[in-house]
Order: structure tokens, then sequence, then C-alpha cells
């Protein structure tokens, strides 16, 4: 790979890196979240590079390897999704802890282009990844089976149709030529009142 050292020492800690050092590697992990959203984690590294505005040299200064570049952009996602399971497990009402959780997740696609590619992504070759991967798929049926134990979520939905649900909003903020936000709590809107359980 052109501009990879041929090794490559200790990365510091981001809060022992200098403003401009800090900079880039903020702009960098920006820049390699876009870029993997729009491209797939195995898009080029000079790719990543060039559109943080950094010189390869400088990216693997920061992040050594693809593996640790992947990890750090999606692991702050990923660890927020399951927070956000979290929280909707918690609520006493299962309907209303499922309900925020699809307002909260697709409120969170609007605000990060690469949260969809973090949360649909499998990582195979990143155990901690996959593992918190796992846990949010083990939350996320718990929460279903609650919710439809309580009468309020359809009985014929599964878990893999938030995700789904997921790739629609996807879709719907990246071609929105409005306001992307407003459109994707309409589509919530929509899926919500589609996802709850007859009345009885």
């Amino acid at each position: 790979m052109p501009g990879q050292p041929s090794q490559n020492p200790p990365v510091p800690p981001p809060e022992a890196l200098r403003a401009d050092a800090r900079h880039n590697r903020e702009r960098i992990l920006a820049a390699a979240g876009a870029v993997f959203a729009e491209r797939g984690i195995d898009v080029p590294m000079t790719t990543v590079a060039r559109r943080a505005g950094v010189g390869v040299a400088t990216l693997y200064r920061r992040f050594p390897t693809r593996d640790a570049l992947v990890a750090e952009v999606f692991s702050g996602q990923l660890a927020t999704c399951v927070g956000v399971l979290d929280e909707a497990l918690a609520d006493p009402d299962p309907w209303d802890g499922f309900r925020t959780l699809v307002e909260r997740l697709f409120a969170l696609q609007v605000a990060e282009r690469g949260f969809t590619a973090a949360v649909v992504s499998r990582f195979p070759h990143h155990p901690e990844l996959a593992r918190q991967r796992a846990r949010a798929g083990r939350d996320l049926a718990e929460l279903v089976r609650r919710a439809q134990a309580a009468g309020r979520l359809r009985a014929d939905f599964r878990p893999a149709d938030l995700l789904l649900a997921l790739r629609a909003n996807c879709g719907v903020v990246e071609s929105s030529s409005g306001d992307p936000a407003a459109a994707s709590r309409r589509l919530a809107g929509y899926l919500l009142d589609s996802f709850r359980a007859p009345s009885r």
C-alpha cells in the first residue's frame, strides 16, 4: 500500500495529541465514516485520506491498519445503538420502548451518515464489533418478544424487519430534497402504525 510505513510506532491516545493532530484524527474519522457508508469498509485507504484532506502517511500515523480505523469508526456508533436498546428495555411499557427505539435510531441515521453501515454490517474480522452487534441483536429480540407478549407489537414482526426499516429510512434520508429529518420522522410514524398489533 503506497504511503504505508514499514514499521508503525505506538499510536498515542487522542487526549495526548496536539490540537492539529487531534483535528486531523477527527477529519479522518468523519471521512472514513462517510466513505464506508457510501462504498463499504473495503474502500482503499487512499480514498479515505483524500476525502479527509490529509496525506496517506498522516492517516497511517493515526490508524496503522485498516482494522484499527474500522473499529474506531464503528465502535462508538455500535455502543450508541446498544445504549439506546438498553434504555428501550428499561421502559416498563415494551411498546413505548420499541417505539422510542425506532424513533431514536431513525434520528441517528439523519445525524450520522455512517450509522446505518455500523448497524447492518457483520464485522467478521473485528471480534469486539461482532460482540457488540451480537449483544444488540439479543437485546432487540428480547424487546420484540416483550412487546408481542404485551399484545402491542404485531405477532409476525421479526427483528430483521427493523433492519429493513433502517435501510428504507437510509434511502429516504439520502434522497430527500427537503428536510431529511422531517421525512425520516414521517416514515417512522407510518412504519410504527404498520408495526402495531391490530386492536382487539
